[in-house]
């Protein structure tokens, strides 16, 4: 009787570590991007992000990459399909597509990182940046670095979003030399965020019209400009994460883009059950900043701003004073 009680007892245990289990894997975050990650950093981190999400609340957690706008839709709806409890979307490719199918999807949690829509429902969340903060910052750096009195700034496609690149860049650039002028220009094309060769070809013209600084924003067009700028003996600054190592000798800083900490935290307010979830991180919450921030990153970035303290001086100040509020800067997506 002892040896059959023994054997119940482990099958009780056996059916428990079974419902555990089945429980685990009921819980599940989707994340969609926009198009193939390839090599770009900004998707990559939504991958690293969703990752972390998983392990920090106990979720299993897939990556469906996307190519074209139909392929979008399809990988939101077969998240939907599959049971998500959180569907994890990257960039304003999906804004249209959350409107369309979160009111269907009432179950299902949506959190659009990068962007937000209006008129939410209470299924979706966003989790989004103040990225002209550190482009400004970049901006403060090249105004003081440039030889040419000339700079210029790649960005991917002319949006409002994107001006929070390209003209929080030129605004931190005037702010300490007004003389220098800022070349802005646009990569465009059937794929303005994943085309090397038309951000190449951009950047090679700005360099050749007086630029001897250049920012590159173009998502999976930043190679191009990286490329042109070894080939052309120029300089650059890049965003999302550090790229310095890959060309020594040429990059000078970049915006710093957390991904993976917006994901996480924006998850974490949605398992807590809030709704319509919003988180906005600029410098002072650390989702954005500049590899001159951070000594210990710096002294072994490999960028090119390291050799140049009195300006990684000058952007710790800068940065002080957005993070303390004394500098307020307006948002130029809503520019008018």
């Amino acid at each position: 009787m002892g040896f059959l009680k023994r054997c119940l007892a482990a099958g009780a245990l056996g059916v428990a570590a079974l419902a555990t289990n089945a429980q685990a894997a009921d819980k599940l975050f989707v994340y969609v991007s926009p198009d193939a990650i390839g090599v770009n950093a900004f998707l990559q981190m939504g991958k690293t992000g969703i990752e972390a999400a998983g392990k920090e609340y106990g979720a299993d957690v897939k990556t469906y990459e996307s190519k074209t706008a139909a392929e979008r839709l399809d990988n939101v709806n077969a998240a939907i399909n599959e049971g998500a409890n959180v569907v994890v979307l990257l960039g304003f490719e999906f804004n249209d597509i959350v409107k369309e199918v979160a009111p269907t999807a009432p179950d299902t949690q949506f959190l659009i990182v990068d962007q937000c829509i209006d008129e939410r429902p209470d299924n979706v969340h966003c989790a989004v940046f103040r990225e002209y903060e550190a482009s400004y910052l970049m901006g403060v750096a090249a105004g003081m670095l440039t030889e040419s009195k000339k700079v210029g700034v790649v960005g991917a496609l002319d949006i409002p979003f994107l001006h929070r690149y390209t003209d929080g860049y030129a605004q931190g650039v005037k702010s300490v030399a007004p003389d220098v002028s800022v070349d802005i220009r646009w990569v465009g094309g059937e794929n303005p965020f994943a085309d090397p060769v038309r951000a190449k070809e951009q950047a090679v013209a700005m360099h050749a019209a007086g630029s001897d600084l250049i920012f590159t924003a173009t998502s999976g067009g930043d190679y191009g400009v990286f490329e042109a700028a070894k080939e052309n003996n120029f300089k650059v600054f890049s965003v999302d994460v550090n790229h310095c190592p890959e060309l020594p000798g040429h990059i000078i800083d970049m915006t710093l883009k957390r991904v993976d900490t917006a994901m996480v935290e924006a998850v974490g307010a949605i398992e807590k059950g809030e709704k319509k979830t919003m988180v906005s991180l600029g410098l002072k919450e650390g989702g954005m900043g500049a590899m001159a921030l951070d000594d210990a990153a710096l002294a072994t970035s490999q960028c090119e701003i390291a050799k140049h303290p009195e300006v990684v001086e000058k952007v710790r100040s800068v940065a002080k004073s957005i993070e303390d509020g004394s500098l307020k800067l307006e948002d130029p997506m809503f520019a008018k």
